[in-house]
């Protein structure tokens, strides 16, 4: 049957998903969520998947009454969409049908490029959602640079273990000539010096990509409005609308300013006066908070991200729990400095936790057609789909994934900026 795969195109196919799972470098290191397929469907293919929790604790010695220090758990969720749906076509006719490899060839490079495909989306998602910002000096010199996201992540309480850094590659090349200079590391400067290797380095995971975003150098100067709830949002899972109870996206907030001509989205800033804190224990880390602009809404008006919580008056037990930022200047007004004052590949990293892949399924009606499908340890599926017309002789495929990612929690990611001076 001409729509029926052959033994040979099915033994192509199981070779083609068996390099699919080496290829899926950066997705491997984020969690993964596998939704229902009939419950996404019925939503529009979004679903409010939750945000890590917060906890403050209190003096519970024996004999310390705590009735009344019970508090309220504020459950924050985000908006998670399948939105990728991806497709490798081609097509075959049945001249080039006489060379068996054909398929092979093709079928490998599909595979390529969709296993891209998803890499690419991920790292997309942490270099543009991700709110730390390190912008160093110099270009990449090694150890150093890496020990600086490093100390960040470990002041603001991001937990150790589960960081990745992906490395454009003359950023990775040039931590690698760092290290491969060193004398003292068994056999961490031979494979940096013959492979261009980086590996671990302090805490984090690093991987070369072979594809980076890049970020413009930041324009205009603007001044922040630092009163009321520009300072002092309060998280809540929840707003009552004239439907009832619906989800709240705490990632983002509105910031008054005085002129936003210039700014772009993705532009890296600090706010003066606002400090971060530790995210567990609230300690105010003696360093300058950073925001990534989102969008831009109006001439005095940006979204960034993340909201600033200070719980400086009359505090929820949300805003508490969720503090992340000291104010420690109240004159009403502050400068905005921005981080991106030189164009820069962007070298996103992250703790696992910070972004979710969420795989998808379509429907296996085909309809004239033949369909194989794999599913790899994650979740994620590939479908290769073949065809044949009549009046032309051609042979058509297409393999296909659909998924979806997601930040979660945007201070548990951020990004790497190299020679900002």
């Amino acid at each position: 049957m001409a729509n029926t795969f052959s033994k040979e195109e099915r033994v192509a196919f199981e070779m083609m998903t068996e390099g699919f799972e080496d290829a899926l470098v950066l997705s491997r290191n984020v969690n993964v969520f596998n939704s229902d397929s009939t419950q996404m469907e019925r939503s529009n293919d979004t679903i409010w998947r939750p945000a890590p929790y917060i906890l403050n604790s209190v003096d519970g010695a024996p004999g310390t009454d705590i009735g009344a220090l019970y508090q309220d758990a504020t459950q924050l969720s985000v908006p998670a969409t399948l939105g990728f749906s991806k497709t490798a076509p081609w097509t075959l006719n049945a001249s080039e049908l006489r060379d068996a490899l054909q398929e092979n060839r093709l079928g490998d490079a599909a595979k390529q490029r969709i296993a891209s495909d998803i890499n690419i989306a991920v790292m997309n998602v942490a270099a543009a959602q991700g709110t730390v910002v390190v912008a160093r000096p110099l270009a990449a010199a090694g150890y150093d640079d890496v020990a600086e996201c490093d100390a960040v992540f470990n002041e603001q309480g991001i937990p150790m273990g589960a960081r990745y850094l992906a490395l454009s590659s003359r950023d990775y090349n040039g931590m690698a000539s760092n290290l491969a200079a060193r004398q003292t590391m068994n056999q961490k400067p031979t494979n940096a010096y013959e492979r261009s290797y980086v590996g671990p380095v302090a805490g984090f995971e690093t991987y070369k990509m072979d594809y980076a975003n890049r970020i413009a150098v930041g324009a205009g100067t603007y001044t922040a409005d630092t009163t009321g709830g520009n300072v002092d949002t309060v998280p809540a899972s929840t707003v009552a609308t004239v439907n009832g109870q619906n989800n709240v996206d705490n990632r983002t907030q509105n910031l008054t300013t005085t002129s936003n001509t210039g700014v772009v989205a993705g532009d890296c800033i600090t706010i003066a006066g606002i400090n971060s804190v530790h995210h567990i224990t609230k300690q105010d880390t003696g360093q300058l908070k950073t925001f990534r602009v989102i969008s831009v809404t109006s001439g005095t008006v940006l979204v960034i991200s993340p909201q600033i919580v200070t719980a400086s008056t009359t505090p929820t037990d949300a805003e508490l729990q969720y503090k992340n930022c000291e104010l420690v200047s109240t004159s009403g007004t502050a400068a905005c400095t921005k981080l991106n004052i030189a164009a820069a590949a962007i070298n996103p990293f992250w703790h696992k936790d910070a972004i979710e892949l969420m795989p998808g399924r379509y429907a296996g009606d085909t309809d004239g057609a033949t369909m194989l499908r794999y599913t790899s340890e994650q979740g994620i599926e590939l479908t290769l789909t073949k065809q044949f017309e009549i009046d032309t002789r051609v042979t058509k495929y297409r393999l296909d994934t659909f998924f979806g990612v997601t930040m979660c929690a945007p201070e548990m990611a951020g990004i790497v900026l190299f020679g900002q001076t």
